[in-house]
């Protein structure tokens, strides 16, 4: 991924780290996006650990853009308990699922790392299997104007956003938060 990026962003400064120890100072960045990554930990104790390690090297007032496989959604709540050998051998799961959490639990570990949620969504309503499926097609035998129509037919799956279900179809659950400054304690009275 991240050969990926510098060579398509020549002047992008790309790091590999583990996002339970970031070799950053603190209060370092305006935004983080995590992008279904924390996702892939074994616990959700090492969630946790990386969303306090978000925190420190967020600025007061910085925000945090976090997505994570939805467990609220029957579908990846399924994937979750089959075993992994068995979807990864049937090639439909290629990568390693870990942790996860539906969107209430998601909005109280990110309030116990000690940041203040602003928002708890859904987002990717599409059967994403099978758009993931048509999508790898068409990018090798179809034009690009085919492909942007086929993205664009996938996008009217948002809508499902605004429903009372959004959490059932919602592939993840999406989170917004910030890092509020830490109050300030009044100076004490000496007797």
């Amino acid at each position: 991924t991240l050969h990926a990026a510098r060579s398509r962003h020549t002047r992008l400064r790309a790091i590999g780290a583990d996002a339970r120890r970031l070799p950053f100072a603190d209060d370092v960045f305006d935004i983080i996006i995590s992008n279904s990554t924390l996702d892939h930990f074994e616990s959700p104790y090492e969630i946790i650990g990386s969303l306090c390690e978000l925190r420190r090297v967020l600025r007061p007032g910085g925000q945090l853009l976090l997505t994570l496989d939805n467990l609220a959604n029957p579908v990846i709540a399924l994937r979750n308990v089959l075993p992994f050998r068995l979807l990864n051998r049937m090639r439909i799961v290629p990568y390693y699922v870990g942790a996860s959490c539906g969107p209430l639990r998601l909005r109280r570990i990110v309030q116990q790392a000690g940041l203040k949620v602003l928002d708890v969504s859904a987002v990717m309503h599409c059967p994403r299997v099978f758009a993931v499926a048509i999508a790898r097609m068409l990018e090798k035998h179809a034009g690009q104007e085919t492909h942007r129509r086929f993205l664009r037919f996938l996008m009217t799956f948002e809508r499902l956003s605004r429903w009372p279900t959004r959490f059932l179809t919602g592939h993840f659950v999406a989170v917004r938060a910030i890092k509020v400054k830490a109050p300030s304690v009044p100076p004490t009275k000496s007797p």
